[in-house]
């Protein structure tokens, strides 16, 4: 047929008719998606960043900042999902569109390399509790811990955890739930945790309210909004407002950030000298539960581990093989993000995760919101989709370069603000993510007015 990608609304049509070619019968079932999906609710870290928001700003202004959370993670995570089933389009096939298709790689190797971080940041948490529970040394446990992860990716093992996916979320639940009666029967119910304040006056401290701060914060987690779109492409078109609802809509982050961060403030301020710090209430729950906490934490981190392996190689592999045209099979880079994962064990990642959130939050955050007003801009339009080759892209598409490169730019600044004078550190920490944000979403939208040509990133090519 004559195919002429060009960016038209003609083109766009035809690009839409490949999109709708075949059906939902390879995809999964909403159950199993939803499962797959709210087994990431189960990271550990979800506990310990709602109390460490807490120590810094407050707890009432931790608590409206987390609601505020919730409301944008559901409201732009509706979007977005429904944009990956409708198109069945993962981060790096919709890169291709906003970035072009060598652009795409940037995306690609910055999502591959925060999932391996993740991986290690969980993984280090089941490592110090097997410590906490028999002792021995972190290295030991680390490579124990990697060992017994990576082949849970693969083939059948993978396909039996998927089956018992069901069962791990009621542990996580109830585990916490048992953790927090068990602690307050052990230690004394109080109203402590609620009324905590921070050693500094926050709006001086960190350049505006704390319940601004804590949101800011929480923009550095907006890495979920690239897992969204990676597992919400495996949805069923006709799923999309049930995935909408009840998968990737505000329901799940009242569980993954509101319940947890309830967990992790209520522990950090009733059991006496426990971390704020992710290790901490690790090693904290194995004190206190023995056994069964040891058990709370392996299976959760164990599950929400298994998608951060996956993401990290699954993008590791297409990094490669665009770059450097390596064709290798799954098995061996999964292994090779493995060993990246075990490396990076070995250094204090855990201790820098506050600068490591601030960082990828500016890099993130940009994406984001170059996604988001993209989709929105373009009506819903079907544009980028597996259908379409990667030669049908330009190699760079400046739209969406030059928005990504202002926006970093900004936000890179910002953090900086401390290095410059200390007293400003706080500023750039509240303000840099919002300001990177905004100022992608304006530079991309200012640009798909002026430059239409390079919305859809595609080139003209005839006869296809």
């Amino acid at each position: 047929m004559g195919l002429n990608l060009t960016g038209s609304n003609t083109d766009v049509e035809a690009t839409d008719a490949l999109a709708r070619k075949g059906d939902d019968q390879d995809q999964m079932s909403r159950g199993k998606l939803t499962m797959a999906w709210y087994g990431t609710a189960s990271a550990f870290f979800f506990v310990y960043i709602g109390a460490a928001m807490a120590v810094a700003y407050g707890t009432v202004n931790a608590i409206i900042g987390i609601v505020l959370t919730i409301i944008v993670y559901g409201l732009i995570n509706t979007v977005l999902s429904r944009y990956a089933i409708n198109n069945r389009t993962t981060v790096a096939q919709f890169s291709r569109t906003i970035l072009g298709n060598a652009g795409s790689a940037i995306a690609m190797i910055i999502f591959a390399l925060i999932a391996i971080y993740y991986a290690v940041f969980e993984g280090s948490i089941v490592a110090y509790a097997f410590m906490t529970a028999f002792g021995g040394e972190m290295w030991m446990w680390s490579l124990i811990v990697v060992v017994y992860s990576t082949p849970l990716i693969l083939g059948g093992v993978r396909r039996f955890l998927d089956k018992i996916n069901g069962l791990l979320m009621p542990v996580y639940f109830f585990g916490l739930v048992a953790a927090v009666i068990w602690a307050g029967v052990q230690y004394g119910f109080s109203d402590t945790w609620l009324t905590q304040t921070p050693d500094l006056p926050v709006p001086v401290a960190m350049g505006g309210p704390g319940w601004l701060a804590t949101f800011a914060g929480y923009m550095g987690v907006w890495i979920m909004m690239m897992f969204t779109m990676d597992f919400a492409s495996l949805g069923k078109r006709k799923d999309i407002k049930y995935h909408q609802r009840v998968t990737f809509g505000p329901l799940f982050y009242t569980l993954a950030y509101g319940f947890s961060a309830f967990v992790g403030i209520f522990l950090t301020f009733t059991i006496p000298g426990i971390d704020a710090s992710e290790t901490g209430l690790a090693g904290g729950l194995v004190s206190l539960m023995g056994v069964f906490g040891l058990i709370v934490v392996i299976a959760t981190q164990t599950r929400i581990n298994t998608a951060n392996y996956y993401l990290g190689a699954a993008n590791l592999r297409a990094f490669g093989e665009k770059v450097f045209r390596l064709k290798m099979p799954n098995v061996v880079w999964v292994i090779l993000s493995s060993v990246i994962i075990y490396l990076f064990m070995l250094l204090p990642v855990v201790q820098y995760i506050l600068i490591a959130l601030a960082w990828q939050g500016v890099l993130v955050t940009a994406w984001v919101a170059i996604a988001l007003t993209h989709i929105l801009l373009g009506r819903w339009r079907n544009e980028e989709h597996a259908a379409i080759d990667d030669q049908h892209y330009k190699a760079f598409n400046g739209n969406g370069l030059a928005a990504w490169i202002v926006a970093t730019v900004i936000g890179i600044v910002m953090l900086q603000l401390g290095s410059v004078n200390p007293d400003l550190a706080g500023v750039g920490a509240t303000w840099g993510p919002i300001l990177t944000a905004i100022s992608a979403a304006l530079v991309y939208g200012v640009l798909w007015k002026t430059n239409p040509v390079s919305r859809t990133g595609l080139i003209k090519v005839v006869g296809v």
